[in-house]
């Protein structure tokens, strides 16, 4: 067997790693075999313990005993350490070891001042030879003198009620209490309970247990009763006494396995149930035996698991009373091994890890001790995963016990594991390899070196390995690392320590074992650059509105002196950090925006360059006055006596702080009297009252922060009512309307409604268009009585409405008609009326648009739009008449026109999407008369659905030069609804077969064209092909007929000679079922019997005059160029390849070349996104140097026009147009795969 080298990636150790396994590796015998002379190997020795100590409460004065005892061969020797020393038991006359290993201590020492037995204690046992390994370690803990916090007290309990007698000791003494009645042991019983404190219950009491009680606490010399107390048992007299908890039950901290006892004791009559829930559901007895309901209706839980933990809830109910109680359980679990570390083999120079993996609640600690002693991490000794121990390059010494030990609170666990050192294996006989030469390190970095070499000058094999073995300077410790395959001359030693020198060897391996090392090669790593880190304690603060005080400390781990910092800081949000070089330890940066937040970092730089940067420190500019003013300042008369006023906040950007409220000023317009001054809240309304009728008022406003009041708006004006009028309905319609009709323009007026003083009118809504009053539409303010309508046409007919409107709408509208002059007239016109000015109605403020706008795609037609309103109330509860306008569209084609639908809420669902298509979608809210502008778009892609439209142009055409073998061509559905992910291609000889009689041929779906080979000659065959995409199949298309050529023709274009048009009709017949035109076996036409006629004229005068024998001669052959030509084009046109089995070719009309030029010239060439050797297969000349020998010039140009699939018809192909049957079919090829051709 070839000599094993250790393996590169550590060897992990578990409990399902066999020995047997490494040692069949290392060509040993496995574990418990019989060991023969000289074989180096040894097999790993029972060694654990049997029994550990326990923690444990005692009593002062008392024995104690902490057992422990081990499983050894040969025997082991037992020591005890407390608090992490020895214990020197010779000399000790308290304490001495078992025949087992237990420590006895025969009476426990415990005062305040002196506590030498109190302590942690553990069992350390040793084999010589072997190692040491150490036990769990156990507390002893000494409970001081019995002292009673509370005495039992004298009480009288009614017959059937429950009592309890206190007897409060400290948590450590409880196991040690007991009460005695008349001086007589009381028994616990069902009736009877001890709780958790000691205190005795007693339930259901009868006359039995009346009588002195005392509580005893310790044993023997310790023990101490309390003060006794006696119990009067009363008769019942029947009364109603309320519910009382005489013991409510507490919080308890417990720890898995163990016993917990929740009181709850409530005394009352009638005498009351008790019931008991756990996160909030009742608790069912019967079902369990870990839960017990004890004598008072107290919960007891035996063996307590994690589950257990939660909220418990005690209820007393006697029918007239239900009263209630709570106490949460928590759960600690003591560590617990999931997979224990093993025993293990290895060599020396190898890397091992023993794994070790723990679980319990709070989460437990690792640590590591090897034969007894702490492990203590290094470079060779590392923990992994806080869990696992890894050991690197193994010498000799590492040889012995590890032991994993967890520990949380409430316990602590260990497990073992022997490590033993194998000696090399012996070698076989034959000739080793001699040194590798020439090793040398030929990359040296930081952390890792890479060794090459050559191989050894006496190799003595083939396909060698090799080993390099590696240690730091001044260590012993050597690590071994492996090439990865035989026959590598390198290798790359990884996570070495920087500026750190390291010996390199290396050794081959053949098959008959390792052979000599190379000399050790000294190589020191790079030093590694020490760039500065973070600067400590970074500061930012404001000291003004624009400027910001900056500071930072020096860096703890400066690698050296520190040239400068660079601070950098940006806009919170804004994306564009500038940075400022700073040489000391502060800076003040200025020029900032007012009440901005900026965001702050630093980094220190040093001679090798910048270092780490400090984390970002956010901090906002102070705050400052509004530097703008309020925007949008709109005013509503809604009285004779009252006027609203509303606006906006400044912009964003000019508001330099928090907006605090704003100051409303007003006054009269028309005498400059004293301005009134109101403040408002932080609000965008305020109703002003208290005015006179019919005067004109004036109002500005100014915003306001902390710092003060900004610039105000200019001001506004509105006439209050001359009375207060209606304005729960709307205006009655007009009472005149007159029109005056000039060129270009038509002059409108009008009187007012007749209840005008009695309905408010804030204005007029003048309709206007030509045939329709709804094509434009003009609003005008409630004094204005004319308008003029302009660039309108001349000698057009306008009809034109009016309607007067308040904020409940517009009223009834009044209808006039106009005809504009004609340019010619020269009428005067009415200059006054013309030019007279109106007064538009003040647009009203806008609204906030809706935010938060989401689309949330629901199936492949349906989405769910919502958004929020932040003109609403936090709740978002819509109390008045507002609705909400949502528009979507998607952007293909680009001129999509926008689709929209009202909402009442702050949701819409749209249905009736396309699928796999992006839309946009946005949302507005209108109110009365105010209106938002669109919010922000969202966008959402609806999900794919199966094609909805089967492939189209389905052609099929014959591969030239092999008849069997035909092309399906075709292009992707209409309707896709989604990526296309493949096609099938159906075919058959029947039309009429069942589909599942038909040939399948599969496509992948970035293909447009397919080959099916091996077809049968002469046969008629259908074609279908289905597209599919994510969602499943989609339609089939119609059926395509193509016939296979005959193998007896010759020559064929494109090889369609045989194809059919329409339903069955074959292409190379007449018109009437007789021969095809032409002849389908000649393609180059043949002579008519004219041209016979003809040519037999010319034999019989040839002898008259040899002039007019030349004439004829060139005659005929003009005659015959012509019509071999003529008939050469119609074959091409009888040999077009297949039709769509759709109907009779006949019924095709042929193309208007004025309307359908677009499809015979400008249809772009489609391309698979991938290249695709199917299109590339055609038999079109690339160039005229690929024409055949065979053909002339003229047929080459007939075979392009017959083969083009582009759209593209040559002068030919024009000319016989009327003639055709349809169109030519498209197939989808890359352009360089086709002849250059000439354009229509």
């Amino acid at each position: 067997m070839a000599a094993w080298g250790p393996p590169r990636s550590p060897v992990r150790m578990t409990q399902g790693l066999l020995a047997v396994s490494i040692l069949l590796i290392f060509g040993q015998e496995p574990a418990g075999t019989v060991k023969t002379a000289g074989s180096g190997f040894r097999t790993f020795t029972p060694f654990y313990f049997l029994t550990e100590p326990v923690d444990t409460v005692t009593l002062r004065g008392n024995s104690a005993i902490l057992n422990c005892s081990v499983y050894a061969e040969p025997s082991a020797k037992i020591e005890w350490k407390k608090d992490g020393t020895f214990l020197n038991l010779v000399s000790d006359d308290r304490r001495r070891l078992l025949p087992d290993g237990s420590l006895f201590i025969t009476s426990v020492v415990h005062s305040k001042h002196n506590k030498p037995d109190e302590g942690i204690y553990q069992c350390v046992a040793t084999v010589e030879s072997l190692g040491s390994i150490v036990s769990r370690t156990a507390k002893l803990s000494v409970a001081g003198l019995p002292r009673f916090s509370s005495q039992p007290e004298a009480s009288s309990v009614y017959i059937g009620d429950s009592f309890i007698l206190s007897c409060d000791v400290s948590p450590e003494l409880v196991s040690f209490v007991h009460w005695e009645q008349d001086r007589s042991l009381r028994e616990l019983d069902d009736r009877v309970a001890l709780l958790s404190n000691g205190s005795l219950v007693i339930s259901n009491a009868n006359e039995s247990d009346a009588g002195l009680y005392r509580c005893g606490v310790g044993s023997g010399a310790s023990l101490k009763y309390s003060e006794e107390a006696e119990i009067q048992v009363l008769s019942e007299t029947g009364e109603e006494r309320p519910l009382v908890f005489l013991r409510q039950p507490s919080s308890v901290n417990s720890v898995a396995g163990q016993t917990v006892l929740l009181s709850c004791v409530v005394s009352g009559f009638p005498t009351p149930d008790i019931r008991w829930s756990h996160k909030q559901e009742e608790i069912l007895f019967i079902s369990s035996d870990r839960l017990a309901l004890l004598a008072g209706g107290s919960l007891q839980i035996s063996n307590v698991t994690e589950e257990d933990a939660g909220i418990y809830t005690c209820t007393a109910d006697n029918g007239n009373q239900t009263i209630h109680a709570q106490a949460e359980l928590f759960v600690q679990v003591p560590p617990v091994f999931h997979v224990k570390p093993s025993n293990t083999h290895a060599h020396e120079s190898m890397d091992i890890v023993f794994e070790c993996e723990v679980s319990g609640k709070p989460a437990p600690a690792v640590k590591w001790v090897k034969n007894g002693d702490m492990v203590i991490p290094s470079d060779y000794f590392k923990i992994v995963d806080d869990h696992d121990l890894q050991v690197l390059g193994l010498v000799r010494s590492d040889e012995g016990f590890y032991q994993c030990i967890a520990e949380n609170e409430v316990g602590n666990v260990q497990a073992a594991a022997q490590l033993i050192i194998l000696e090399p294996a012996a070698t076989p006989g034959g000739p080793l390899p001699s040194s590798p030469r020439d090793v040398v390190a030929s990359l040296v970095s930081t952390r890792f070196i890479k060794l090459t070499w050559r191989v050894p000058a006496d190799a003595h094999g083939e396909n060698l390995t090799y080993q390099v073995f590696y240690s730091k300077e001044g260590m012993n410790r050597e690590r071994v690392e492996n090439t990865s395959r035989p026959g590598e001359l390198q290798v790359t030693i990884q996570n070495l320590l920087p500026e750190t020198i390291y010996y390199f060897r290396v050794v081959a391996q053949n098959n008959h074992g390792t052979g000599e090392s190379s000399p050790p090669l000294k190589v020191e790593t790079q030093p590694e650059v020490q760039v500065p880190g973070p600067a400590p304690n970074l500061r930012a603060t404001s000291i003004s509105p624009t400027s910001v005080s900056v500071s930072w400390e020096t860096p703890l781990s400066g690698n050296g002196e520190i040239q400068n910092y660079k601070l950098y800081y940006m806009e919170k949000g804004a994306g564009n950090e500038q940075d400022i070089d700073v040489g000391g330890l502060s800076y003040t940066i200025t020029g900032l925006k007012k009440y901005t937040e900026y965001t702050f970092r630093v980094v220190a730089i040093n001679k090798h360059g910048p270092g780490v940067s400090t984390q970002d420190v956010i901090v906002r500019t102070l705050s400052d006055v509004p530097s703008a003013a309020p925007q949008n300042l709109t005013l509503e008369v809604r009285s004779s006596q009252s006027i609203l006023v509303q606006w906006q906040a400044p912009p964003v950007g000019t508001q330099n702080g928090q907006i605090v409220g704003y100051k409303l000023r007003y006054r009269k317009t028309a005498r400059k009297t004293e301005t009134n001054e109101i403040l408002v809240d932080n609000l965008l309304s305020q109703q002003v009252t208290g005015l006179e009728k019919n005067t004109e008022y004036s109002f500005r406003v100014v915003a306001m922060t902390v710092n003060g009041s900004g610039p105000a708006t200019d001001w506004v004006s509105a006439d209050t009512f001359e009375n207060d009028l209606d304005e729960s309905r709307v205006p009655d319609m007009p009472s005149s309307l007159h029109v005056r009709s000039l060129v270009t323009s038509i002059v409108v007026s009008w009187t007012p409604p007749e209840n005008q003083h009695q309905v408010v009118v804030r204005g007029y809504a003048i309709g206007y268009g030509l045939g329709s009053p709804h094509a434009q539409t003009v609003r005008v303010d409630h004094k204005q009585r004319y308008y003029t309508i302009e660039n309108l046409e001349p000698s057009s007919h306008y009809v034109i409405s009016l309607k007067a409107f308040n904020n409940m709408g517009e009223g009834i509208p009044l209808y006039e008609s106009a005809v504009t002059r004609q340019h010619t007239d020269t009428s005067e016109v009415d200059v006054y009326v013309v030019h007279a000015s109106y007064t538009p109605v003040p647009e009203p403020s806008p609204m906030l648009p809706p935010v938060g706008v989401q689309a949330t795609i629901l199936s492949s037609d349906t989405v769910r739009l919502t958004w929020a309103d932040n003109s609403l109330p936090k709740n978002q509860k819509i109390t008045d008449a507002r609705y909400y306008t949502a528009r979507w569209k998607t952007n293909i084609p680009a001129n999509t026109k926008y689709k929209m639908a009202n909402s009442t809420t702050l949701s819409y669902l749209v249905s009736g999407l396309k699928p796999n298509t992006l839309y946009e979608f946005s949302v507005m809210v209108t109110k009365g008369r105010r209106s938002s502008t669109w919010s922000m778009t969202a966008h959402g892609t609806t999900f794919e659905s199966v094609p909805s439209s089967p492939p189209k142009d389905v052609t099929v055409v014959s591969k030239e030069g092999k008849p069997r073998t035909i092309i399906v061509n075709w292009q992707p559905p209409s309707e896709a609804n989604g990526k296309i992910t493949g096609y099938i291609i159906y075919y058959s000889t029947d039309v009429h077969a069942e589909l599942h009689d038909w040939v399948i041929e599969p496509v992948v779906g970035n293909r447009l064209t397919h080959q099916i080979q091996e077809l049968t000659l002469d046969t008629p065959y259908y074609f279908k092909i289905q597209a599919r995409n994510s969602k499943g199949m989609g339609p089939m298309s119609e059926a395509v007929l193509f016939r296979t050529p005959k193998e007896s023709a010759p020559y064929m274009p494109n090889n369609q000679a045989s194809g059919v048009s329409g339903k069955g009709r074959n292409s190379d017949t007449g018109s009437n079922g007789g021969p095809p035109l032409g002849g389908s076996n000649s393609p180059h036409g043949s002579p008519t019997s004219l041209d016979q006629n003809m040519l037999l004229t010319i034999i019989v005068s040839i002898g008259v005059i040899t002039v007019l024998v030349a004439v004829v001669i060139a005659a005929i052959c003009s005659r015959r160029s012509s019509s071999h030509h003529k008939k050469k084009r119609a074959a091409c046109k009888s040999v077009n390849g297949s039709h769509k089995y759709k109907g009779n070719s006949k019924d095709v009309k042929p193309p208007d070349l004025w309307i359908h030029h677009e499809r015979l010239e400008l249809k772009p060439v489609d391309k698979s996104p991938e290249t695709n050797p199917m299109l590339t297969d055609t038999s079109l000349p690339r160039s005229p140097q690929d024409l055949t020998p065979g053909e002339s010039t003229t047929e080459g140009s007939i075979h392009q026009h017959s083969n083009s699939y582009r759209g593209l018809e040559s002068e030919d192909s024009v000319s016989s147009l009327a003639g055709r049957r349809g169109m030519r079919p498209k197939i989808m090829m890359p352009f360089d795969s086709q002849p250059p051709q000439r354009k229509l």
